[in-house]
């Protein structure tokens, strides 16, 4: 006969011994709050986060609307100015300070190339197409806050796409606005487009040189 103390002890000596397994591995800083956990780290970096600028989008159709006036009244006004005047005959509106006067610029501003030959239409032509399209896809990508920044961007292409028809259809850019001082002084002749574009690259740079840095920096 088998003593049962020595039958227990020995059942006891048979079972398995649970080894337990200590994890050592470094553990990351949390911080916990509630059923959720959050890095330490984005903590205190959430209150310097620069701020997601969204674009336009969609809404640079608006834009395209005012770029589209532009267009309109610089063909407008320069229709007016063919029907009505003379090639180069001024006519004074405010003296000795302004003047109606019809002028064709076979060049580019300041009659930069006007006596190239021919080629410059379609050189000049190919720079506007460029700047055109490069607009239309910028207007889309400009963050929707930048509100001066895209006014001008609409600005410089109504203007840019204003004298384009000039030169594909005429072959030249029709001007008619000559600012001057008597007989004097004479700024050379513009027209609605030149005003749009000269305007655009004036907000633009305003956006960059004081707008745009304000829009990139972190929020408090």
């Amino acid at each position: 006969m088998s003593n049962p103390t020595d039958s227990s002890e020995s059942q006891h000596d048979q079972q398995p011994q649970v080894k337990v397994k200590v994890d050592h591995s470094p553990k990351p800083a949390h911080a916990t709050t509630g059923s959720s956990t959050t890095p330490r780290s984005r903590l205190t970096k959430s209150t310097n986060r620069t701020p997601k600028l969204v674009a336009n989008g969609s809404r640079a159709f608006v834009w395209y609307i005012l770029a589209l006036v532009v267009v309109i009244i610089d063909q407008w006004t320069k229709w007016l100015a063919e029907t009505k005047l003379t090639f180069h005959d001024p006519v004074p509106v405010i003296e000795p300070f302004l003047n109606w006067t019809l002028a064709y610029n076979y060049g580019a501003a300041f009659s930069f190339l006007a006596d190239a030959g021919g080629w410059q239409k379609w050189f000049f032509s190919g720079l506007a197409l460029l700047m055109s399209l490069f607009l239309i896809i910028y207007l889309i990508k400009a963050p929707r806050k930048a509100t001066l920044l895209s006014f001008g961007l609409a600005l410089v292409l109504g203007g840019a796409v204003g004298n384009l028809i000039d030169r594909l259809l005429h072959g030249h850019v029709i001007d008619f606005i000559h600012v001057h001082y008597a007989d004097v002084w004479h700024y050379p002749i513009f027209n609605i487009a030149d005003i749009g574009i000269s305007i655009g690259v004036l907000l633009i740079v305003i956006d960059m040189l004081f707008l745009e840095k304000k829009r990139e920096m972190p929020r408090s």
